[in-house]
């Protein structure tokens, strides 16, 4: 896979794309960053000339979420379009509306995996976070029928203040399901720029102790290390993959260098593909920033292992600047300040 990935970025690939193909969702979880009214999402024959224009590109890993995909009714009739194309298709769904039927066509279709979302073992903790009662018992009951027909599931356990006490039993669940089981502690801004679900997020002790904890991250020591100096090979890396070998595209045809970063760089509605992925001045400026080209982040001592995300410090103003979750992280992880951690508590 590194070399797939260098490879790609050397030719200038988009080797994996994101596709919502609707905001519209049966659950309402108070965390996600997304509107859900339809504002004139694309056609199936839109959605279809579109993935046609992505294996034209050379994508291969496709990703469908949403919002719900099976909220919309051509969702096999794009699967299968996707397939015939020969894209490696991962899908993200609560499962809520998957029964025998719907597991049995995901399979034939030769869907890689599946994604759920399950914030806790306890009903009354994952139903009030997705406001939709019954929710946890309906997803877990899609999960199973996944399982039945073989097919991989990866069950994500977003930590919040609400849910935090609970990912030993989410895990537990998770092997008891045969699903592989990951943990995000992110939680971000809403794609309007509202921070205010920022505070639904753990933080301080908390996320200290998901990172010390190695049946969640593996080796700790080798996880909480005191990163090792910048090199000059660090100084010249790209921030991440968003922009260079990946990107994601809106339920309307609005083309972003990720889901979490809100640039606007193109429509598919009025443009190719292939001309927003190689001319978009958006594209352009987000793939000439090297991390020697961070003004506070160049200079820090978590430079080399930090997971900055350059779409959350684009929401927080600057591309460029600080992803102030982060910062925390990085802090959690190893007990040390860095450079962002003391410019932010410097401002007035």
């Amino acid at each position: 896979m590194q070399q797939l990935e260098q490879r790609a970025l050397d030719l200038g690939v988009p080797l994996s794309v994101q596709f919502d193909l609707t905001y519209r969702c049966n659950e309402r979880c108070v965390h996600c960053y997304l509107e859900h009214d339809d504002r004139g999402e694309m056609s199936t024959v839109e959605v279809c000339t579109v993935l046609d224009q992505l294996a034209e590109a050379g994508v291969f890993f496709l990703i469908f979420s949403g919002g719900e995909v099976f909220m919309r009714r051509d969702l096999f009739e794009i699967l299968a379009h996707a397939r015939a194309l020969q894209f490696d298709v991962k899908v993200k769904t609560n499962a809520f509306m998957i029964g025998a039927r719907e597991a049995e066509r995901i399979r034939e279709l030769g869907v890689r995996s599946a994604q759920v979302s399950i914030y806790s073992h306890r009903p009354e903790v994952h139903d009030a976070i997705t406001k939709l009662p019954g929710s946890l018992a309906r997803s877990l009951e899609g999960i199973r029928l996944l399982r039945a027909q073989g097919l991989s599931v990866i069950v994500v356990n977003v930590l919040m203040r609400s849910n935090v006490g609970d990912y030993p039993r989410v895990k537990a669940l998770a092997q008891e399901l045969g699903a592989e089981y990951t943990i995000d502690p992110t939680i971000t801004p809403k794609l309007d720029g509202d921070r205010s679900i920022l505070s639904l997020g753990i933080g301080g002790e908390d996320l200290q102790q998901v990172f010390h904890n190695s049946d969640l991250v593996g080796n700790i020591e080798e996880f909480c290390a005191p990163p090792p100096p910048a090199t000059n090979d660090v100084l010249e890396e790209f921030p991440c993959s968003a922009g260079h070998t990946f990107c994601y595209i809106s339920p309307y045809g609005e083309v972003y260098p990720c889901v979490q970063f809100s640039l606007p760089c193109g429509n598919v509605r009025g443009q190719k593909f292939l001309d927003i992925w190689n001319h978009s001045a958006a594209l352009g400026e987000v793939r000439s920033i090297q991390a020697r080209h961070l003004p506070v982040c160049s200079t820090c001592v978590h430079l080399a292992t930090c997971t900055r995300c350059p779409g959350l410090a684009y929401t927080e103003g600057d591309m460029r600047g600080l992803s102030t979750q982060d910062c925390e992280k990085a802090f959690a992880r190893t007990g040390i300040e860095g450079t962002g951690n003391v410019a932010r508590a410097s401002r007035p």
